[in-house]
């Protein structure tokens, strides 16, 4: 090589992050690396269910990129489109200029947004948990529930105040649901007004079992847990019909509630449709390699991609963080390999090695090697394996995760986030309502469980 290559990547979650680290690692000289990312961070989403209790800080869940990654040129902006003919990247940077910027090879992860299914409501009346914003707004929102329950003079305005509906029960629905049981506990605690007073968690889920998507133990766990703490689970429903006063279920029932928190679940992110590349299911399609069938120079990784599953019982590769994060460690050398740099190109494969599931308290479910786990040792394997993977900030999240244990939460509102800045607007009738889009700015979202890897 007489020239610096140069390798573009679209969007800075497992996958981007992973690729991008690969790269600085160990083709520096010979590669340079821009990352092109709507915020400066990675988010760390398996433990947003944590920000929203309170138990880790809202900043220790965000790696600085630059940090992280120092060989990496980070370009602040958002993706609109590609030429693949000219080999260029179109975007719009942090203050709404648009750019440009050329590549030899490109490696598109731009991830998943939220599915939001066609029922009346459901964008305008719910909340949604796929970042920052979404997280302090709902811990906001969850404490100005229960604080206005308190000096409620009617009791079904009091009921429905401390009504909390979670669609959707897989990895995100069923965690935000049983730590929002812990917190909203230790919250009524506070006011003697609540005394005795019960709250209702409401997990509404389309399958018979909650995290279907997973080995049935862990699901029974889960289960178990929630039922033993209260949860009310309505297996096999469905919602009809969001409102700002509660939610209408198939079955015919409507729940009074303030509260609807939607985790049905994730697609690929749409901006895919602009690039002109060919697609299976709204992910980009390519080979074994993770090459972008007809565009040699182009790699998709992620919840972005297609990949072909050889080693799992699935055509392509599940929408999963595990795949997520292999898919950048695999797209990196494959990419390097195309410039004639490394060991060579491999296909991708990768065996599943279990998933964690984060029950609140000292609960957990896990199955690490196919060994099923509950209680202080799941949890404990939980905890240690997200230290273990974070890309940085991991004493701060040790610091908070053992000051939570020994201290009281800290329980105030924040004000940082009104609804209206939150991807699924806010059902409060004193904020304003418009539908905003749901894509995540994070990258990738592992709907499916925390996955078990080995970095």
């Amino acid at each position: 090589m007489t020239h610096r290559a140069r390798v573009v990547i679209i969007g800075g979650g497992f996958a981007g992050y992973n690729a991008a680290r690969v790269l600085n690692r160990k083709h520096r000289r010979e590669i340079d690396v821009t990352l092109l990312n709507p915020t400066d961070f990675m988010l760390y989403q398996p433990l947003l269910p944590d920000v929203v209790a309170g138990i880790v800080h809202p900043r220790h869940v965000a790696v600085s990129l630059a940090a992280a990654l120092p060989y990496t040129r980070l370009l602040p902006g958002t993706v609109t489109g590609l030429d693949a003919g000219q080999r260029e990247v179109r975007y719009v940077d942090s203050e709404g200029r648009s750019r440009q910027v050329g590549y030899d090879r490109l490696i598109v992860s731009v991830g998943a947004v939220s599915k939001v299914l066609p029922i009346e409501g459901s964008e305008t009346y719910s909340h949604g948990l796929k970042g920052l914003p979404e997280a302090l707004y709902l811990r906001d929102h969850i404490i100005r529930q229960v604080e206005l329950a308190a000096v409620a003079d009617d009791p079904e305005e009091r009921r429905a105040r401390l009504t909390f509906v979670v669609v959707g029960a897989g990895y995100t629905g069923t965690e935000t649901a049983a730590v929002g049981q812990l917190f909203t506990r230790s919250l009524l605690r506070k006011y003697r007004s609540l005394a005795g007073v019960p709250v209702r968690w409401i997990v509404v889920q389309y399958d018979d079992r909650l995290l279907p998507e997973l080995r049935p133990s862990l699901g029974r766990t889960a289960e178990r847990v929630l039922r033993k703490r209260g949860a009310e689970l309505r297996l096999g429903t469905t919602v009809r019909k969001a409102a700002p006063d509660g939610v209408l279920l198939s079955d015919g029932e409507f729940v009074p509630a303030r509260t609807i928190v939607w985790t049905t679940g994730v697609r690929p992110d749409p901006v895919i449709d602009t690039f002109g590349l060919p697609t299976a299911g709204g992910r980009i399609q390519t080979d074994e390699y993770m090459a972008v069938s007809g565009h040699p120079e182009i790699y998709a990784a992620g919840d972005a991609a297609a990949v072909p599953d050889l080693a799992g019982p699935d055509e392509v590769t599940p929408m999963t963080g595990q795949h997520a994060e292999r898919h950048g460690k695999a797209v990196a050398r494959n990419v390097a390999a195309s410039l004639g740099l490394g060991r060579g190109a491999k296909p991708y494969r990768h065996r599943l090695l279990g998933f964690l599931v984060d029950l609140g308290g000292w609960q957990a479910a896990a199955d690490p090697l196919g060994v099923p786990l509950s209680g202080v040792a799941a949890k404990l394997v939980t905890r240690g394996y997200h230290l273990y993977v974070m890309p940085g900030n991991r004493i701060r999240v040790a610091a908070d995760l053992l000051l939570n244990a020994v201290l009281p939460r800290q329980v105030v509102q924040l004000g940082l986030v009104r609804g209206d800045a939150v991807p699924l607007d806010s059902p409060d009738p004193e904020l304003p309502r418009r539908v905003y889009p749901t894509r995540s700015p994070q990258g990738e979202h592992a709907e499916a469980g925390t996955p078990l890897s080995v970095l």
